[in-house]
């Protein structure tokens, strides 16, 4: 089984490849290459890849990256939030906990939420923790995977 780093790797080099109208297509050019992956699955990877879809101008729309592959400003921000408060992190299935220093739990959640990571569902802080419940079908190692494509300097 591929992991979802390697996906997310592959699903660029598509794009870039590629002219690709729609998920269909995508998920033909996946499977191809050994990737088994829900419809689902492969909108949350373009949703996270921030792929948009651009017009030829003539008969119809494709699959595009964006240009500038380092996060904007405010994300820069919210990542530094992360990488300062986060203390330790556990789960249970589909339910964490993340523990922060003391007051930060509100930043840092706010972060979270902010960074649009594909794998989070939600999130309630208070002072120094907060409860993370991850969407169905994805795990505390997706959300890891996350972290350290967004923060790769994070200890998890």
């Amino acid at each position: 089984m591929k992991d979802r780093s390697e996906r997310l790797k592959k699903i660029k080099e598509l794009i870039r490849a590629h002219r690709i109208e729609n998920q269909e297509g995508l998920l033909d050019h996946l499977q191809k290459e050994g990737f088994h992956v829900t419809q689902a699955t492969l909108s949350r990877d373009l949703k996270y890849l921030r792929v948009s879809k651009i017009s030829d101008g003539w008969t119809g729309y494709y699959y595009s990256l964006p240009t500038d592959e380092s996060p904007p400003k405010a994300e820069q921000g919210y990542v530094q939030d992360v990488r300062r408060g986060i203390v330790s992190l556990e789960f249970s299935y589909n339910m964490g906990v993340i523990k922060t220093l003391p007051g930060h739990a509100d930043s840092v959640a706010l972060a979270l939420d902010k960074l649009n990571l594909p794998e989070i569902l939600g999130t309630v802080a208070g002072d120094d923790t907060i409860f993370v419940i991850l969407r169905e079908g994805m795990t505390k190692e997706d959300l890891i995977t996350s972290f350290r494509e967004k923060i790769p300097e994070i200890e998890t």
